[in-house]
């Protein structure tokens, strides 16, 4: 039977009857993998390799090539990127063995509750019913076995979660701003001013307000808001939408678009007064760590709440999950705005991390790419300022770094995956790697290890569709193709990325060691730390990762035509001139096993060789 209420939960029954998954000993040492369910398998794809390492075989769907690139116009693939695609829970359950041979730990798997009817919010932001998974996701049954699943393989699910807001449950009838079209008609546009709107009516499953605004307006689960509970006039703020994303209260209290804001309460972070709506989905998610025993949530649009809702709801969430045996259930957040707004969220609010998305993407990709310094990236880990102290503080657990992610809200509407521009298929694995192996949890997005390269073409193109390519091919497949799925783990830049990450595994400074961005020297005379010469850098780009008394050198060439050879600093006190560092992985497979001395240049120094466009690690002996 559905669940139509939150007292028709019984949270204590069932974690009775069930164990619990414990937290890793520590999040920084997982590798993350974002996917939206609708985009990443249908679970009807043949040719590729299933959990258990055997070749599916079949009339499902074949894998790609490159000659099916371009298969299908660009004006009908972008057309075929609209609305649902397929995707499913069981799908992905099913190519669990993919991210894990290619050293995947952690998977941050989009939104699956039930979406509103009529709008087709593939991507599941559009939430209608909390208590429910969307038909078109799979089942509660679903859920468990992919959660099941994933922990018997060594993996962990965090799930995104929205609190911020609903789908579009009600229309407004609103009374003030006029608004003329482009097509010339004319309507009242509900923005916000400050003042409530009034409310035609809960909407029903074709998208009309015909369900009465008030408590237990209906009881059809498919239709205005659940459970049921959520269908008090109180759980919303009615001020619709926001114009003016950075005036404060119009981003706590405006609507998110179309998204229906929720009011959580008020009051200061020390003495908040929780809203019932905000109880309710508190207890909304407990019962989603019960039944799945989920490992995390990514927490949406957390800059858009009150920040005494967020200490609310992660006090709620942590406590609860210690109760299973779950020390460390991870919640990330979403939070916009920049470091500072970031830092300050983290420390008032007990959130366990945020999610990287304003300077961190830019800096790697176009560090990578060879158009910013290296030292925009690395100095962004050296947060003093922030903690007041007077020495750096390594927040190698505080921030999941991504470089393409769902929405790429830092590129405005020229929206572009890291593939689509400047070549970037010739340096993908530099910023997979320059991702894994600094400082950070790290994270990728699917479809990045094959290369995907959707870009919008035109500012009016500049739609998350493009960002949103479908894994397993059907009518909308990466490299504009259609027909053919992607899970091919013998392309380069899977299999040297899956290199690297067993690397990752096996070295603990790689995870979790201080990181300083080292200089460098054509001459061993004259040294400095690698940056641009007018608006471009073609340079070999280290870094140190040192835990105790060990030392892992990690370059990147940012000239894509040539192998440079350089001098490299390493740590002065830690080695002594003549000793060695030896190649533990490069680009050049030839390279591997290699070993350097270190000579007294600049403190200490090792010579390397890093190939075109490669990348190399060198660990001390």
């Amino acid at each position: 039977m559905e669940l139509t209420r939150i007292g028709d939960v019984d949270i204590a029954g069932i974690v009775s009857q069930k164990t619990y998954t414990a937290s890793p000993a520590a999040w920084e040492d997982q590798v993350f993998y974002f996917l939206l369910v609708d985009r990443f398998s249908d679970g009807k794809e043949s040719g590729y390799r299933d959990n258990n390492g055997e070749i599916v075989s079949g009339n499902g769907t074949p894998p790609f090539s490159l000659e099916h690139a371009g298969n299908i116009s660009r004006e009908v693939w972008a057309a075929n990127g609209h609305g649902w695609q397929g995707g499913n829970i069981k799908g992905l359950t099913g190519k669990l063995g993919y991210l894990q041979r290619m050293g995947i730990t952690a998977l941050w798997v989009s939104p699956i509750f039930r979406q509103v009817a009529f709008a087709e919010t593939y991507h599941g932001y559009g939430i209608q019913n909390f208590l429910s998974i969307d038909p078109h996701f799979g089942t509660e049954e679903d859920l468990v076995e992919l959660v099941k699943t994933a922990h018997a393989m060594g993996m962990y699910v965090v799930l995104d979660i929205i609190l911020n807001h609903t789908g579009n449950v009600f229309s407004y009838n609103p009374d003030r701003y006029h608004t003329v079209s482009q097509d010339g008609a004319s309507y009242h546009d509900p923005r916000w001013d400050g003042k409530r709107y009034e409310v035609a009516g809960f909407n029903d499953a074709s998208g009309k307000p015909t369900i009465p605004f008030c408590s237990g307006g209906t009881d059809r689960v498919k239709e205005a808001v659940f459970p049921v509970d959520l269908q008090d006039p109180e759980t919303f703020t009615c001020k619709g939408r926001i114009d003016n994303w950075d005036y404060d209260p119009e981003f706590r209290e405006g609507d998110f678009c179309d998204l229906k804001d929720v009011h959580h309460g008020y009051g200061p972070a020390d003495d908040y007064k929780p809203s019932n709506a905000l109880k309710v989905l508190t207890e909304v998610y407990k019962y989603w760590i019960a039944l799945a025993d989920v490992d995390g949530f990514r927490i949406d649009t957390v800059k858009h709440m009150d920040i005494g809702a967020t200490r609310y709801f992660a006090t709620a969430m942590h406590e609860f999950a210690q109760t299973l045996g779950k020390e460390r259930f991870f919640l990330i957040g979403e939070i916009t705005g920049g470091r500072t707004r970031a830092f300050d969220t983290l420390e008032t609010t007990g959130l366990d991390a945020a999610l990287g998305i304003d300077e961190i993407p830019d800096k790697l990709e176009y560090l990578v790419k060879g158009y910013r310094n290296p030292s925009d990236y690395f100095d962004l880990f050296r947060n003093s300022i922030l903690v007041n102290k007077e020495s750096h503080t390594w927040f190698r657990d505080k921030v999941v770094t991504v470089f393409d992610d769902h929405d790429q809200v830092r590129k405005g509407r020229w929206k572009a995956r890291f593939c689509a521009k400047e070549e970037g298929w010739k340096v993908i694995l530099n910023v997979l790697a320059l991702n894994a192996l600094t400082l950070g949890i790290p994270c990728v997005y699917y479809g990045s290890e094959q290369s995907f390269n959707g870009y919008a073409t035109e500012e009016r193109d500049g739609n998350d569709l493009f960002l949103r390519e479908s894994m397993f091919g059907g009518a909308y497949g990466a490299l504009e193709s259609s027909g053919y799925h992607f899970f091919n783990d013998q392309s380069k830049a899977y299999v040297e990325f899956a290199k690297i990450l067993k690397i990752r595994k096996a070295e603990l400074a790689l995870r979790r060691g201080r990181q300083y961005l080292r200089e460098i020297s054509g001459d061993g005379i004259n040294f400095g730390l690698p940056k641009m010469f007018g608006t471009e850098i073609r340079s070999v780009v280290p870094w140190s990762r040192i835990l105790d008394r060990q030392e892992i050198v990690v370059a990147i060439n940012t000239d894509y035509g040539e192998a440079l050879t350089v001098w490299v600093s390493v740590d002065d006190n830690l080695h002594r001139a003549g000793s060695t560092f030896s190649c533990i992985y490069s680009t050049e497979s030839k390279q591997i096993g290699s070993k350097v001395s270190v000579a007294p240049l600049n403190g200490k120094a090792v010579q390397i060789t890093v190939p075109a466009a490669g990348c190399v690690m060198y660990k001390a002996e």
